[in-house]
């Protein structure tokens, strides 16, 4: 954390109830280390909040990380290799180990559908699906009755040069954390409650 000092008078006595409440149930977990990759689209930002709560785990944003040393000039490979290297070494010398790496896998096709299909209605950030959630009149929002936009970053073209670079900078790092035989597979195109049980059975 940043070094700015809180106050504990000022935090309301249930935050702090809950926090306590959330401290003894996360004594009895094991503590775990895990790296969750996968491309946009493919669920890891709803697992993520739930897999935190349930495993007591705090969220670390490596990917930005790794990117930035995998597009240095050097060759692919070697960079991230390096780069993840020096991860592992980082945590080693915590005493801490990755224990699982979960590969959010899915189809390219499939993500396509599922990520140019959200329509967003601004104001409120409610988000629609054209197909999974679609909003009662087509493509105006339920409450407001406004215009639905879409981001600039959903649509197919963005989206396949997206997939292309997710795929050629995660390759290196898959396979090096599958010759620690780390790496769980997911099932990502699967419903999100069968995702979380899929994780469920990969951390128990």
């Amino acid at each position: 954390m940043a070094s700015s000092s809180v106050n504990l008078e000022d935090v309301p006595s249930e935050s702090l109830m809950s926090e306590l409440l959330r401290r003894m149930k996360c004594a009895t977990k094991p503590d775990k280390r895990l790296i969750l990759i996968g491309p946009p689209g493919s669920g890891k930002g709803t697992q993520s909040p739930i897999i935190k709560d349930e495993y007591c785990l705090c969220h670390l944003a490596t990917g930005d990380m790794l990117r930035a040393a995998v597009a240095a000039k050097t060759p692919l490979g070697l960079q991230a290799k390096e780069a993840m290297d020096k991860l592992d070494e980082m945590l080693g010398k915590q005493g801490v180990k990755i224990d699982k790496v979960l590969d959010f896998a899915i189809d390219d096709a499939i993500l396509e559908e599922r990520i140019t299909g959200r329509w967003i209605h601004p104001s409120s950030g409610r988000t629609y699906h054209t197909k999974f959630a679609p909003p009662k009149v087509p493509g105006v929002d339920d409450v407001t009755g406004e215009p639905l936009i879409q981001r600039k970053d959903d649509t197919a073209a963005v989206l396949k040069s997206r997939l292309e670079a997710f795929h050629k900078q995660t390759e290196p790092v898959i396979e090096y954390y599958s010759k620690k035989g780390v790496v769980a597979k997911l099932h990502a195109e699967k419903p999100p409650k069968e995702v979380t049980e899929e994780v469920k059975k990969v951390l128990s």
